[in-house]
């Protein structure tokens, strides 16, 4: 009821009466509703002042900590296996000195060419050209490609092959090009090989 007698006193006032050089003599509903829309006006300043502002900082901070949370974890996951990487440090460096000791020096490479020459023969083969190609640099070695051309037969290509897989270098074998020798008898059975074998060596720089 009480509302309902202050909108009909609302109704019965005369606004165009109303101004601010009577402002003290205005009726009491005028001046109840000019304070509920004044208290509105602040609220609405106030929020998207003041409390907007807050609730997008901390939405941010709200995602940084989620951010927070995981970097600490993962560190704490770190931390925690800290001795575990570090014998596992011990063992990759082992390892890689291992690999290092298999490349060969440049002052090794004819060294390596006699004991590719003493596996052919010593498993049969011909050997008909052994010779280095150009090295080729890449990001943390250097490929010295090596070409052999060779005869036999398949027994003594894979005795061949397996011998150079057991030399001590590290030394890969690529392009296998096998074909038959014409001829006939025990010529009938003789293959030629041609082969691209590649060593390497580590880039000091």
């Amino acid at each position: 009821m009480a509302l309902a007698d202050t909108l009909q006193s609302l109704q019965e006032i005369d606004f165009s009466d109303l101004s601010m050089d009577n402002l003290g003599t205005w009726p009491t509903p005028v001046k109840a509703l000019v304070w509920v829309v004044v208290f509105v006006l602040i609220l609405a300043g106030g929020y998207f002042m003041v409390v907007q502002a807050q609730q997008e900082t901390l939405v941010r901070e709200q995602a940084q900590e989620g951010e927070l949370k995981s970097l600490y974890e993962r560190r704490a996951e770190e931390a925690a296996n800290l001795d575990a990487y570090r014998v596992q440090m011990v063992e990759i460096e082992k390892n890689f000195g291992v690999l290092l000791s298999q490349l060969p020096e440049d002052t090794e490479v004819p060294g390596l060419l006699d004991d590719i020459s003493n596996v052919g023969v010593n498993n049969g083969l011909a050997l008909n050209f052994i010779g280095l190609k150009s090295e080729q640099r890449k990001e943390f070695y250097v490929e010295l490609p090596i070409t052999i051309k060779a005869t036999g037969d398949y027994h003594d290509f894979g005795a061949f092959v397996s011998g150079v897989s057991s030399l001590p270098r590290i030394v890969t074998l690529h392009n296998f090009s096998v074909v038959r020798k014409k001829g006939k008898g025990k010529k009938a059975g003789v293959l030629k090989m041609e082969i691209l074998a590649k060593t390497y060596r580590y880039k000091d720089d």
